[in-house]
């Protein structure tokens, strides 16, 4: 039994189960047009990984076996991945919600400028990374130019509907450019409808705020700066108990690339797979057994359940 095993053993008196999954997220490439620091599945233009047509199958099969309401498509960019648009339509026209995870700036991209009409076809909800609404800190974080870029890429979803048409929901994730938790999200999605309105004249839905976590890339920032044993220190003394009934592991499965099975984003990053006799790759697909498998956890959990909680729909309390 590990810290956080303890800790949740102790606020809750039992291990972590699931409790249902609602959503099923799909890790569909780990190509990237961008390569920012703070990438738990450290994505670049070098990776290869990549989802076939085939295991897509086996995902949608599993969708309709398990009950789940929304397909959350990640990546990488995953407008990249070549059956991409292919995904989303069967999706779509199986009664699916759909939800895309994208950068943003992959849609100025020569081959990608008819994606924002394509999502609004398909009522996609968009997920749109925006660490902070001041130039320096997403370059510093993302890299040169990407700020100006993505500013560009909201205007043209507000052009075809996004953040202003009930049915075409622009969500931007705000992500803290140091090793601290984020502030209050409510007080962040304030500032950032003022800023972003008086400055450049463009809306969205609402902003999340996420965590980094302490996993991929971004470990290596943490280590050059030497606070990486500050940063897990932080995270686990700010441990709140309010968040474990929110936390995602407890409502979906991940899929990675390659359609092996995990309770989340961040143990796909660490190729920490379903364990405790729950299948472990989706072609052996049980939705009864996932439904209620003890989740595997770490350290790096502690990311989750720290302040007011972050999972990949925001914080949790």
């Amino acid at each position: 039994m590990n810290e956080f095993e303890r800790q949740i053993k102790e606020a809750t008196g039992d291990d972590l189960h699931c409790a249902g999954i609602s959503t099923i997220q799909v890790n569909v490439g780990l190509k990237c047009n961008l390569q920012c620091v703070h990438c738990h599945v450290a994505s670049s233009p070098l990776r290869k990984e990549t989802m076939t047509w085939e295991t897509m199958e086996q995902i949608i099969d599993a969708a309709h076996r398990s009950g789940a309401r929304l397909v959350d498509i990640t990546g990488g960019a995953p407008e990249m991945n070549p059956d991409f648009r292919r995904f989303v339509r069967k999706l779509s026209d199986d009664g699916f919600g759909v939800m895309v995870r994208t950068n943003l700036t992959i849609l100025l991209e020569p081959d990608m400028t008819d994606m924002p009409q394509f999502f609004k076809d398909y009522k996609v909800q968009l997920v749109a990374s925006l660490p902070c609404y001041l130039e320096n800190n997403v370059d510093g974080q993302r890299g040169d130019g990407v700020f100006v870029d993505s500013i560009e890429a909201i205007e043209v979803l507000n052009e075809v509907g996004y953040g202003t048409d009930p049915e075409l929901p622009l969500t931007l994730v705000y992500n803290p450019v140091g090793p601290h938790l984020p502030p209050s999200q409510e007080s962040l999605e304030a500032d950032y409808r003022r800023e972003l309105g008086e400055r450049y004249g463009i809306v969205f839905t609402n902003l999340i705020a996420i965590a980094n976590m302490p996993i991929g890339r971004y470990i290596g920032v943490l280590k050059k700066q030497k606070k990486y044993d500050d940063y897990i220190k932080l995270l686990g003394d700010s441990f709140n108990p309010a968040t474990i009934d929110g936390l995602m592991c407890r409502h979906q499965v991940s899929v990675d690339w390659d359609g092996n099975i995990y309770d989340c984003d961040f143990n796909l990053a660490l190729n920490l797979s379903v364990d405790h006799g729950a299948p472990t790759h989706i072609r052996d697909f049980d939705a009864e057994v996932l439904a209620k498998r003890r989740v595997v956890t770490g350290k790096h959990c502690f990311g989750c359940t720290a302040g007011a909680g972050s999972s990949c729909g925001g914080t949790l309390v």
